[in-house]
């Protein structure tokens, strides 16, 4: 069969599965299988079988669930309590106020967990209640939660880029790094939207709060360093070539369990 008359047949058979309701998904799938049947000798089941099987027989995919677990350890810790009171003083004097902290919460803990869903559930357990209490506008609130938590997509060790590098064969220690830049860009564009947002509407900013003491600083710090040493532990031990990815997985999930054990917040 020539490839044009494959090509009408293949087009002809997505656009009636599309037109009939099915799903994009199932309607990609059921393309591929009439493809491989037309134009191979292989029966289409074997060869579909045989490379989802390829596709995930992968060493790297077993890092997944250790960095699932470890966002999951985070979650039920007090570490998005320890965030917000973390970085609550040094957002004070910037535009927007506390606002910031949903997108540097945000950016701090998709570097420990890789889940977009973790990091989004994580800071807006502690911010959210926070913010409405002390009179922030809730849609903007939301919005920068909602928006800054998709940076589990992008900020190492994203569990996409885990899965892209797997399916296509690409380096997962060179994926992350080149995930560090645009998502350190994206967050200061985030803040920085919120900056200019707060200056043209200041009537829906609650009243400026009294700035905070080096000493009130200095103990917001200190609340981050344990978040701050899991990152360098486990993004530090990949770049510097000490650890694999699902190494460094691992080397984060009994970060997380020291954490949560030290803190007393693991219930």
């Amino acid at each position: 069969m020539s490839i044009g008359v494959l090509s009408l047949i293949l087009v002809v058979v997505l656009f009636a599965l599309l037109f009939a309701g099915l799903w994009v998904g199932f309607a990609l799938i059921a393309v591929g299988l009439v493809a491989l049947e037309l134009a191979t000798s292989i029966p289409a089941q074997l060869a579909f079988s045989s490379k989802v099987w390829g596709s995930l027989n992968s060493w790297d995919l077993t890092a997944l669930p250790m960095f699932v677990w470890m966002g999951e350890i985070l979650f039920r810790s007090r570490l998005s309590s320890d965030m917000f009171t973390g970085l609550a003083p040094f957002t004070r004097r910037l535009p927007g106020r506390l606002l910031h902290v949903n997108v540097f919460g945000c950016a701090l803990f998709a570097a420990v967990s890789g889940s977009s869903a973790a990091t989004t559930a994580t800071v807006g357990r502690m911010s959210l209640p926070e913010l409405r209490a002390r009179g922030y506008d809730t849609d903007m609130s939301i919005g920068t939660l909602a928006g800054a938590g998709t940076f589990g997509f992008l900020i190492p060790p994203s569990i996409i880029l885990i899965v892209y590098g797997a399916a296509t064969e690409q380096s997962i220690a060179r994926l992350f790094l080149a995930g560090v830049v645009p998502g350190l860009m994206l967050a200061a564009m985030f803040s920085g939207y919120i900056m200019i947002w707060a200056m043209l509407n200041r009537h829906r900013m609650p009243a400026m709060e009294p700035p905070a003491s080096w000493a009130e600083k200095g103990r917001a710090a200190a609340r981050l360093l344990p978040t701050v040493g899991l990152i360098v532990a486990v993004i530090g031990s990949i770049y510097g070539g000490l650890a694999s990815p699902t190494e460094a997985a691992v080397v984060g999930v009994v970060g997380a369990l020291g954490i949560a054990g030290l803190s007393g917040g693991l219930h």
